[in-house]
């Protein structure tokens, strides 16, 4: 650790010495943890930091829509509107890397959940299905279902690694959770938990903030942190000696997400990319979701605030969206890729100015909560690498099958809990149905087969993924099956309902 006197004289350097300003007032354990955590600060790479975040803060965005093309054609495959032959291709294809112990998934759970109101890591959240189950269980139990479909189909027993980079905020609660939870069945050694940096917020001028007296306002490098984490952490090593050559990266919000997506894999592999995206078609010119596209011939994405609406409202001849590939943060990258990006590219991502209201503590030593905007925090995007990829290729997903963020308190009009529980139950039904199952309902004492999606917004259905986590095996329990709506399938109802 770095004395009191090194790190006036480093901070004076980088032009941050009012950092110091309450040093006097502190008592000594204030004083030792707050130097220990200033210790730990690269002084040059502070200075470059506060003189980027303010030339950031009043640079005009780019205009990019002149440069604009969507994707071509022969980088997009979609599981929407090929033929079940070639999906049944591509799934072949994923499960056998799978079976072979080649692909993992990473998880980015760096972010604080603010917008949900929340004061836990998002992972944790119950969205209120029936099972009260949280994310992160639904999202290890999909992955122990995904492990035993590739075993039954190869005869193997293989592993499918869980990384997830936490973030200072979120890396001991996450720990804490899944020991409490016994890792929801995983293997604890093939769940690996690696910390994203943290970098200091910043005013408009450039100053780090305080956010009390001994304590600098600090916040994760976004989620293109990914790609120095895994420097940081020897995580890149550990996947080598494990066999990794796929890596699925997903945000930990979705409620939809397939994990280790077979198909994704496969036609990921199949393409011989090295990158590749999920999209959805964007619902609307309006929504607030990033386009993949290419500009001046190079891959990458588009945010929403970025895009002018002329350009976001251009139709193709047949009414599409000519930009429609709606980015949902959900990835295919090769080990090679992300060795590749560690080693040579990493330090050129952009980095993305967001303004904030960012608590802190004025000259007076008093603490404030800001009503309006008084900070930068800067943040990298996972998906900046792209324009690094030798071979990128997108792959169009159905939004009702793949796609419910949740970002949002209730009472918000998108992106909810509510919002996130009903897409899943709705998918859920949609297999019930399709597996030739129906449910009754008694309206004045009698009853009738319900049958009809359109008749079923009210019923409550519910499959665990460790029965099935793609509507697999379906219709081997439920054909012709009556059912009462709450239907929770689980593993023990599955065992009854096969005797």
């Amino acid at each position: 650790m770095l004395s009191v006197e090194e790190v006036r004289s480093s901070l004076e350097r980088a032009g941050q010495l009012h950092v110091l300003q309450f040093w006097p007032e502190l008592s000594e354990d204030e004083k030792k943890t707050f130097l220990s955590e200033l210790s730990q600060l690269d002084f040059d790479e502070l200075r470059e930091h506060c003189r980027g975040a303010a030339e950031a803060a009043t640079r005009s965005t780019t205009k990019v829509d002149q440069k604009m093309e969507p994707v071509p054609l022969e980088f997009i495959g979609s599981v929407v509107k090929s033929d079940r032959d070639t999906i049944n291709e591509w799934q072949n294809e994923g499960y056998l890397h799978i079976s072979e112990n080649q692909v993992a998934v990473l998880l980015l759970a760096g972010g604080q959940g603010t917008r949900l109101g929340v004061p836990y890591p998002k992972g944790m959240f119950n969205v209120g299905l029936p099972s009260s189950k949280t994310l992160y269980q639904i999202q290890a139990e999909r992955i122990c279902r995904v492990q035993q479909l590739a075993n039954m189909k190869h005869g193997s027993k293989c592993i499918v690694p869980w990384y997830i980079m936490t973030s200072e905020f979120t890396l001991d609660p996450t720990k804490k959770f899944f020991e409490e939870n016994k890792h929801f069945g995983l293997d604890p050694s093939n769940v690996v938990m690696f910390e994203q940096r943290m970098i200091p917020a910043v005013t408009f001028d450039g100053k780090v903030i305080l956010q009390n007296k001994g304590k600098l306002a600090m916040a994760p490098d976004g989620n293109g942190g990914l790609y120095r984490a895994l420097v940081d952490n020897q995580v890149l090593e550990d996947m080598q000696k494990r066999g990794v050559k796929y890596l699925h990266v997903y945000c930990v919000d979705n409620i939809l997400v397939k994990m280790a997506d077979p198909i994704f894999i496969g036609f990921c592999v199949s393409k011989q990319a090295d990158c590749g995206a999920k999209v959805v078609q964007k619902a609307s010119p309006e929504e607030p979701v990033g386009v993949v596209c290419r500009v001046d011939g190079v891959f990458q994405v588009v945010e929403y605030s970025e895009l002018p609406l002329e350009a976001a409202e251009q139709r193709l001849p047949g009414g599409e969206l000519r930009y429609s590939a709606g980015n949902i943060c959900n990835h295919f990258f090769t080990l090679g890729f992300l060795q590749e990006v560690a080693q040579k590219f990493q330090s050129q991502l952009k980095q993305h100015v967001a303004v904030k209201k960012v608590p802190f503590v004025d000259k007076d030593g008093n603490m404030v909560n800001p009503t309006k905007p008084n900070g930068i925090k800067m943040e990298k995007f996972v998906f900046d690498v792209f324009q690094f990829s030798r071979r990128f290729v997108a792959f169009e997903v159905a939004r009702e099958d793949e796609f419910s963020p949740l970002k949002n308190a209730a009472g918000a009009p998108l992106d909810t809990p509510s919002s996130a529980r009903q897409s899943l139950l709705a998918l859920h039904l949609r297999w019930v149905l399709a597996a030739g199952a129906c449910f009754l309902e008694a309206p004045g004492g009698a009853t009738r087969p319900r049958v009809t999606l359109e008749e079923e917004t009210l019923v409550v259905c519910e499959i665990s993924p460790l029965v099935s986590c793609s509507g697999e095996g379906l219709d081997l329990l439920l054909k012709d099956k009556m059912l009462t709506s709450p239907f929770l399938l689980d593993e023990k109802t599955a065992k009854q309902l096969l005797k």
